[in-house]
């Protein structure tokens, strides 16, 4: 007798719908699966057949065959286990129709029947709501995630008796009530902008950054401040607004990251990974497709610290993500596209040994050391970087200073603020902050004065830069203009996103 039940695969972040066939036929007792299953899902036979029997149900004694259609999509990972399981039982007990064909299920087994927690829970649970299914069974550790989507009766399960007494309708687990997403509008603990001593200008860029999720690159000698400034940077964010919450929740239960306790990303992510990372740790990839530290950083910060000790082949596959927002990950079965729109703050010393800059200390560095190790950061690159500045050594002196600077908290309101000019505008422009908005949302929709205008236009022409880092001028410009509440950008607000434009050339 030939049965189903219904499960979902992960591409990326979407799931598309998978239909779980189970055959007992006369023959030798074995156990076959098809339909294009990975290494993980081939594995699943021996945990589904020890499961079954420790559960108290007969395994059939003839040839089992599983199908999982449609056949030409790969099944990675464990979730399978689970509708493996429940269509194998069916063979012999016979399901509620109505309760399997609106139901989607997913987990893996213990060898004793019990349910692990599984990867991308939400991404099922859209896919329910998407597809029409009323009813969504995961493991019990996974139901908060799920249950960030309404419309689809979420079920956690602890065992696989649980599952098959709610498929039959003997005995209908718990549903978990829809969880209101609570965007955290507290600051993200961490250093705090008044601990800072100077770098007033270096506070005003990253000031700016956080307003309109600009890039930054930030040049200085070793122990002038760049990563403690980094580091402060998150405290001045805005809270993730409902729709970001979201998606970064999913990039997170895909890669398997997320916390079940609370069940959601609730602050904006930080992730640093050390200069010694590969290129598919950063961009995502592997014989699995996972997603890498720049997806993991969508709506969030990318923190590269010593950006020139990274290998240039790995620096320069940032350019697509910091254009576009997106990165492809390319391999010969499929082709798998992860969000990746990231704020890049990067940190770089100005040559080797560091002190080329340090007024205080000697370079020991030559003209042509010096050139080799800043050709490392290519001018494609350099161009998508919108804010550029020097962090120069600290004087001693000032280090002991008793009064303490501007704290985070005053900060973060005029981002907070800027931020909401930026929201009630993207009802027009489409872009949720300033480093969004397209050439065309910048002719079309964001006022310039006259001046300001042929003030830009000189300067382009002078320093030679490209019409991309015009566009940027224009978004960091609108940006500044935003931080002082003025619907028009003005020339004093050109004037100072252009100092921010300088080469790291020394």
């Amino acid at each position: 007798m030939s049965v189903h039940v219904f499960t979902g695969a992960l591409i990326g972040l979407e799931a598309t719908p998978i239909e779980v066939e189970a055959d007992a036929r006369n023959g030798l007792s074995k156990f076959f699966i098809v339909g294009l299953p990975d290494a993980m899902v081939q594995e699943a036979r021996e945990r589904v057949k020890s499961a079954i029997k420790q559960s108290c149900y007969a395994f059939p004694r003839f040839t089992v065959v599983v199908n999982l259609a449609p056949a030409d999509v790969r099944k990675y990972g464990t979730l399978y286990d689970l509708p493996i399981a429940a269509a194998i039982i069916a063979t012999k007990e016979p399901l509620a129709p109505t309760i399997v064909n609106s139901t989607i299920m997913a987990g893996e087994l213990a060898l004793n029947g019990t349910l692990r927690p599984i990867h991308g829970a939400l991404s099922l649970a859209g896919l329910a709501k998407s597809h029409g299914y009323e009813q969504l069974i995961v493991p019990l550790e996974n139901v908060k995630e799920a249950a960030l989507i309404d419309g689809v009766r979420v079920y956690g399960a602890t065992h696989l008796t649980e599952v098959m007494d709610h498929l039959r309708g003997t005995r209908e687990l718990p549903v978990t009530p829809h969880q209101r997403i609570s965007c955290d509008d507290t600051p993200i603990p961490g250093m705090d902008f008044r601990a800072v001593r100077g770098q007033e200008t270096a506070k005003r860029a990253l000031e700016i950054a956080a307003a309109g999720n600009h890039n930054v690159l930030m040049q200085g000698p070793p122990g002038s401040g760049k990563t403690m400034l980094a580091k402060c940077y998150p405290t001045i964010l805005p809270p993730l607004d409902p729709s970001e919450l979201l998606e970064t929740t999913r990039m997170w239960s895909v890669a398997g990251l997320l916390d079940p306790k609370r069940g959601y990303v609730a602050s904006r992510p930080f992730r640093s990974p050390h200069h010694t990372a590969s290129g598919v740790s950063l961009v995502g990839g592997g014989a699995i497709p996972r997603p890498g530290e720049i997806s993991l950083a969508h709506r969030g910060v990318l923190f590269l610290d010593e950006f020139l000790e990274f290998p240039r082949p790995v620096l320069e596959n940032l350019r697509q993500p910091l254009e576009d927002g997106i990165v492809s990950v390319t391999r010969v079965q499929q082709t798998v596209t992860y969000p990746a729109r990231f704020n890049l703050i990067a940190a770089m010393n100005p040559c080797p040994c560091g002190y080329a800059t340090d007024l205080d200390r000697q370079c020991t560095c030559g003209p042509f050391q010096i050139q080799n190790y800043q050709k490392r950061l290519s001018g494609p690159l350099l161009d998508r970087i919108d804010l550029r500045l020097d962090v120069p050594k600290v004087p001693t002196g000032q280090l002991m200073d008793l009064s303490s600077g501007e704290p985070s908290a005053s900060i973060r309101k005029r981002v907070i603020d800027a931020r909401n000019i930026q929201r009630e505008r993207s009802k027009s422009t489409g872009a949720l902050t300033n480093s969004e908005l397209s050439s065309n949302a910048i002719r079309t929709k964001i006022p310039i004065d006259i001046e300001a205008k042929q003030f830009l236009e000189h300067a382009v022409e002078r320093l030679q830069l490209s019409a991309r880092s015009y566009f940027r001028l224009l978004k960091v410009s609108r940006t500044i203009a935003d931080l002082a509440t003025t619907a028009t950008i003005l020339q004093e607000h050109v004037a100072e996103a252009l100092q921010y434009r300088k080469r790291t050339e020394l």
